[in-house]
């Protein structure tokens, strides 16, 4: 968040205070934004969303959310739904796992026919330092977005429970609305049935 600027003159009136800290009250200037945690780790604020969202169904907007990739950069979900016409997304549990490593590489043997047709990407909770780690042990040639919070996975309806866990799921957006959602599956159905519906939605395209 960022204060407005004010010229001299104005400056020198007060400015309202918040009644608990005692500080001047700062404006909110943009819906997002790339913060960097005393630790050295970045992180996507989304302000939108703080309010929890609702869970998506069939038809619904892709939300106007912002991830972080494994290389930190941050990825628009509206811009990434405006450049493609499919956007595959499929979520797992926890990278480098087993279930979630065939998921994973199941969707880099197809990536090649799917890319045809959908931009392609991974998702979890997990950070993007063991995004990248996943990526580059497995070659996956596609972005694995980090949803720590869990803002997506749960616009999505995959969260396992309301404090932690991601169920592992896939959704499919056509022309930037929810156009299949599976949540609930197994590796091989996720890669088989997404393969699947991506061609059979192509053909309506």
């Amino acid at each position: 968040m960022v204060e407005l600027r004010r010229s001299n003159r104005i400056s020198a009136k007060k400015e309202p205070l918040d009644s608990e800290s005692a500080e001047p009250i700062k404006v909110k200037a943009k819906t997002e934004s790339k913060v960097t945690k005393p630790n050295g780790k970045k992180e996507v604020k989304n302000e939108d969303s703080a309010n929890k969202l609702a869970e998506l169904q069939i038809g619904d907007d892709i939300p106007d959310l912002t991830l972080l990739n494994q290389d930190d950069e941050p990825i628009s979900l509206k811009e990434v739904a405006s450049k493609n016409k499919l956007v595959v997304f499929f979520a797992y549990p926890k990278a480098s796992t087993p279930g979630c490593t065939r998921q994973a590489c199941g969707y880099r043997d197809n990536y090649s026919e799917l890319k045809e047709h959908a931009a392609v990407f991974g998702l979890s909770a997990d950070a993007p330092k063991s995004q990248k780690s996943f990526q580059t042990k497995q070659a996956l040639p596609f972005d694995l977005l980090s949803d720590p919070k869990r803002e997506f996975i749960g616009a999505l309806g995959a969260k396992k429970t309301a404090v932690s866990g991601v169920v592992r799921s896939h959704w499919i957006f056509k022309n930037g609305k929810l156009e299949v959602k599976r949540v609930q599956v197994s590796p091989e159905v996720s890669i088989e049935e997404g393969k699947k519906e991506v061609l059979e939605l192509a053909k309506s395209l």
